[in-house]
């Protein structure tokens, strides 16, 4: 569940990154059993996950049901204080976009520390403990970290008649080139879970080569939304539904006079009073995008189509009875045809649970040191190969000469 209750800038020539990741040196660690790991990229990345060689224990009871873990991780984990400071960006339609940065990193680390955009999942933001854990992981290993909440997630403004959606990469195009304007030293990352994800691999895939990024991590992604919605509406998952729903209605209500008269095909009483996902998709979401209808929007917002178009290297992590992001949705056939893609595959978890690892039952995902292995992994294999490019001119000249080149 996702959560319960500028011009671009320029520096094109890092997404091929993953082609310069040199592995020679480095031990073979297999998978233990328990986890199903595979991906075109896995004998490039796999090294670096030692921890992958040690069995996925769940935690007694609560990681042995799939809601049990989901509801538990959602309302249990311990919630790290940080101090955010929150910086608002106007978008071109006069959208708005709240980051929330550690309070002081401006000042307390390098200007090429490498930076991390968190996105969180549907309804989430920098409230959410699994955002704070990772939040505070990267940071503790001197990264510099972003969370991007989405247009009404976290508390952020509202300033037009749209919210966000899984179609709509806008927003996410306009966050990278801000940061990376902000800093131009720094290679950037991502994280996203659920819907954030989901939206997440969508941008790499409409990037392509033209991707800033220099790496990614997908946590808990639907993939095929056709398929999750279909699940969604089915036996206990019913609770989940219901409960994101009821959080969509109470972000709309806050803003519901900025919908006035809107007119068109907007059904505005089915979205405020919405008792599923689907309804808000189907009164709000599908309209306010040009989608004909709710399925039309599914079909079209899936980033399992986006897979195969990844061009930096891609971790992606599910598990196996996850009920909002069913396993049958991966995209598994081209996720082993990318060279650029390895994907974890663990037995438990739940959605955005994964009540595991050393830190279970309360502390962090079992999750978070596989994802900063893995970042840590491509910061150093980044800053051995590329030069950071700060002068506006110089990233114009590759630019261009990239534009030229048949890949």
């Amino acid at each position: 569940m996702g959560s319960m209750p500028a011009p671009q800038h320029l520096r094109l020539i890092r997404p091929i990154t993953s082609v310069h990741v040199s592995t020679k040196a480095m031990p073979y660690h297999h998978p233990h059993p328990s986890l199903e790991v595979t991906g075109g990229a896995l004998d490039t990345f796999l090294p670096a996950l030692k921890t992958l060689s040690r069995p996925y224990s769940p935690f007694p009871v609560i990681g042995w049901n799939c809601h049990v873990e989901t509801i538990f991780a959602a309302f249990f984990r311990s919630l790290p204080d940080i101090m955010l400071k929150r910086e608002c960006i106007r978008t071109k339609d006069d959208g708005s976009i709240a980051l929330d940065w550690i309070s002081g990193d401006r000042q307390l680390l390098p200007p090429d520390s490498p930076v991390l955009i968190l996105m969180p999942g549907l309804t989430g933001g920098s409230e959410d403990s699994y955002v704070r854990h990772m939040l505070l992981r990267a940071r503790s290993k001197g990264w510099r970290v972003v969370v991007f909440n989405s247009r009404g997630c976290g508390d952020s403004p509202v300033t037009t008649p749209q919210f966000y959606s899984a179609s709509f990469l806008g927003d996410m195009q306009e966050v990278v080139a801000h940061v990376g304007s902000k800093y131009p030293k720094a290679h950037l990352y991502a994280v996203g879970w659920s819907l954030g994800a989901n939206i997440l691999v969508r941008y790499l895939g409409h990037e392509s080569h033209s991707c800033p990024l220099s790496g990614a991590v997908s946590l808990c992604n639907p993939f095929n939304l056709v398929i999750a919605d279909q699940d969604f509406r089915k036996g206990f998952n019913i609770v989940y539904d219901k409960a994101l729903a009821s959080a969509l209605c109470r972000i709309f209500k806050k803003h519901a006079l900025l919908f006035e008269d809107v007119g068109g095909e907007f059904n505005i009483p089915l979205a405020a009073n919405a008792k599923s996902v689907r309804q808000f998709d189907d009164g709000l979401t599908r309209v306010s995008f040009g989608f004909k209808s709710v399925d039309d929007y599914y079909s079209n917002s899936s980033s399992s189509d986006s897979v195969k178009h990844v061009r930096i290297p891609l971790l992606c992590i599910q598990a196996q009875n996850d009920p909002i992001a069913p396993s049958r949705g991966i995209p598994h056939e081209d996720i082993k045809a990318n060279p650029n893609c390895l994907l974890i595959l663990t037995p438990k978890g739940g959605h955005l649970g994964w009540v595991a690892g050393p830190e279970a039952p309360f502390g962090s995902p079992w999750t978070d040191p596989v994802v900063m292995d893995f970042l840590e992994h491509l910061e150093r294999a980044s800053s051995n190969a590329f030069p950071c490019f700060s002068d506006l001119k110089d990233v114009q000249q590759i630019s261009e000469g990239l534009n030229s080149l048949e890949v």
